[in-house]
């Protein structure tokens, strides 16, 4: 089962801090990027006046198997589409420019 929404970057973060958990499947496309892969966390937090918001993938493709870690905050203005994944449901996210 596969549903689209429309959100404007700020409101996928926050879709992101709701929705997405460990273990999540992510496709997340950005400028000339698609990285697919599974969440292995998710760290957000506003201590010290300084604002982290990373997610650690495990990417899933056919030559490239590795661990990355996204800064949301730096990319959210440049995210084009995110498919989340979770229990064999897809959400296709499509961000507002």
């Amino acid at each position: 089962m596969e549903k689209e929404i429309t959100l404007k970057s700020d409101e996928l973060l926050e879709y992101i801090k709701e929705n997405v958990e460990t273990y999540d499947l992510l496709e997340i496309s950005y400028n000339r990027i698609y990285a697919p892969g599974e969440v292995l966390d998710i760290e957000f937090d506003d201590e010290y006046g300084d604002e982290i918001f990373e997610i650690t993938l495990q990417l899933t493709g056919e030559l490239l198997n590795d661990t990355i870690k996204i800064d949301m905050l730096e990319l959210k203005d440049d995210i084009i589409e995110i498919i989340h994944t979770k229990d064999k449901r897809s959400t296709v996210i499509v961000v507002e420019a």
